[in-house]
């Protein structure tokens, strides 16, 4: 099974896609975000799903350190939903907790520059929650 994941933000979704086996996920890009767009958002991103050839999705969920559901998770899970009318695949979150501070890490300890960091920290940070999910299912 190909699974598609996203790190969903304000500014950008990062995209990573897993191999045809479910073993190993690989960065895409990111689907710029539009301000006021949501439908927009929610159409671009149903494209790239279908272009990469996603069989499901795993969306990063951004819980509270606590492991509480916040308003970020909220709006998260409400973009998952309207997702969901736009593709006709099983969707799964994944506690995507410290994954953009782990890809920063990573990409400080690369010795990448802070302007390309920002811009490939949310598909770093969405290869980072579907490798987690794919390790975790994998078991």
């Amino acid at each position: 099974m190909r699974y598609v994941g996203l790190d969903v933000g304000d500014r950008r979704i990062g995209v990573a896609l897993s191999d045809a086996t479910g073993l190993i996920a690989s960065a895409i890009g990111n689907v710029e975000r539009k301000d006021d767009d949501i439908d927009g958002d929610l159409q671009k991103t149903a494209d790239k799903i279908r272009e990469l050839g996603g069989e499901a999705v795993v969306i990063g969920l951004p819980k509270n350190m606590n492991g509480t559901i916040g308003p970020r998770a909220e709006s998260v899970m409400a973009f998952a939903e309207g997702l969901k009318e736009k593709i006709d695949l099983p969707i799964h979150f994944w506690d995507e907790r410290l994954t953009t501070v782990a890809a920063h890490k990573m990409m400080i300890d690369a010795g990448i520059r802070r302007d390309k960091r920002k811009k490939n920290v949310d598909r770093i940070a969405a290869v980072l929650i579907l490798q987690g999910f794919l390790d975790f299912n994998g078991r």
